[in-house]
């Protein structure tokens, strides 16, 4: 892999279009994929992978899918791209509306960056106000405003989070401590008609899996509109992975509520590049050309994407997600157990069928609730785990941060060879 790696660094930042997947944070060189089936990728080399990544989330069904990919065929047969209306975005739209709670009208984008992104711009023109919260270690896409990071205090303005986004840009964004509702009053309670929205995974899945503590996201929903703001829930991640309706399904289904704005993508696009921003009519339809929040995209509800989609959402049946919690509660089980009996001080966190682990003595004492405890951990012993899987055959997410994806394709089969590789690889690093 490291000559391909070398050609690709020569014609591309980092030899990669996304920085994560060029193992920066593990080292060595990337495993360069050629093509994918069911459970398993292919690299360059002709070695074959188990995949514990699943293209960061869209293969909920295992990579391509007979029906998917077939759909996909046929709609490509009848052209890429129109810059038209087309009934299968519609009907998209239906689906996603027939499953989660509190959602009359979507609006689809190109990726989970211009959902989010959108989503920001409809709540500052919604409400007329222009403060936006979000949570340090959630993550909702490369925008200027949505990198800020946290300040020193409680409640800051917050800075660049990368080179090139401007204080400006950043500081009408308030980074908060997540699992913090203190901390989400207090900023209302000095600054409250000044807040447009608050931004929130559902779940946290961007600084490891990160659930939300009992009654977090109600409570963030009950803050805003006590002061007239508006709740986003960035399901991109989230949606239709950990259950039929998302995050909303195992939470606000249960509980009777739902958000002002949700952000979907990965899943909802079926591994092609589709995502979508939606909610209540009243505030849907600010958006152009009804209203007056710009938002357009030359490929926004692109035919192939859609079609994936569609295929992606009517084969996700009530059996999908049972089969993929299943295979989730016996390798989260494997996992704890190998890694105790290994003596490797850890901690497994769950939503749904996300997982990941945090890794040391800090995380083993209590659980993560936020991104300041998620970054305590020993990433190193994540490395050596990693590479030792990896050795093996098996491909998990390059960071010690990232969720683990499992899909309907992932069985026992696979679930004996991921005990074998996780045995060897926790005796490994614990001698």
């Amino acid at each position: 892999m490291s000559e391909v790696f070398e050609a690709a660094r020569k014609v591309m930042p980092g030899g990669v279009s996304s920085p994560v997947r060029a193992f920066g944070s593990v080292g060595g060189s990337p495993v360069f994929v050629k093509s994918a089936k069911g459970a398993y990728v292919t690299g360059v080399d002709d070695r074959e992978y188990l995949d514990l990544v699943g293209s960061w989330g869209p293969a909920l069904l295992g990579h391509a899918h007979p029906e998917v990919v077939e759909a996909v065929r046929q709609a490509a047969g009848r052209g890429l791209s129109f810059g038209a209306p087309t009934t299968g975005e519609t009907e998209l739209a239906e689906l996603i509306i027939g499953r989660v709670g509190g959602i009359e009208k979507a609006r689809f984008t190109s990726t989970g960056t211009e959902a989010t992104m959108t989503a920001i711009r409809l709540a500052r023109g919604f409400t007329g106000r222009e403060l936006i919260i979000k949570f340090a270690g959630c993550y909702h896409g490369h925008s200027d405003g949505l990198l800020a990071e946290a300040g020193s205090g409680v409640a800051t303005a917050g800075l660049p989070g990368s080179a090139g986004v401007t204080k400006a840009a950043a500081g009408d964004t308030i980074v908060l401590p997540y699992n913090d509702l203190d901390a989400v009053k207090e900023v209302f309670a000095s600054r409250g008609s000044e807040i447009a929205a608050i931004i929130t995974e559902a779940a946290a899945a961007n600084m490891g899996v990160v659930p939300p503590n009992p009654g977090f996201n109600q409570g963030l929903l009950r803050i805003a509109k006590e002061h007239g703001a508006l709740l986003i829930q960035d399901e991109v991640l989230t949606g239709f992975r950990v259950s039929d309706a998302g995050y909303w399904g195992l939470e606000g289904r249960r509980d009777g509520w739902t958000p002002d704005i949700y952000c979907f993508g990965k899943v909802a696009g079926g591994g092609m590049p589709l995502a979508a921003l939606a909610g209540r009519t009243e505030i849907m339809d600010k958006l152009a050309p009804l209203g007056p929040v710009y938002q357009a995209g030359t490929l926004s509800g692109n035919p192939l994407a859609v079609a994936a989609g569609k295929a992606t959402l009517t084969l996700a049946d009530a059996k999908v997600y049972a089969r993929i919690d299943a295979m989730a509660d016996k390798l989260a089980g494997i996992l704890t157990g190998r890694l105790t009996e290994a003596g490797i001080p850890h901690r497994l966190q769950r939503v749904g069928s996300l997982m990941s682990v945090f890794w040391g003595e800090g995380p083993a004492q209590a659980p993560v609730i936020n991104y300041a405890e998620a970054q305590k951990q020993d990433t190193s012993i994540f490395t050596r785990f990693f590479h030792s899987m990896l050795d093996q055959g098996v491909l998990l997410p390059p960071s010690a941060f990232e969720a683990w994806f499992l899909s309907a394709a992932h069985g026992e089969s696979e679930l004996d060879r991921l005990d074998v590789a996780i045995q060897k690889a926790t005796q490994a690093i614990s001698s």
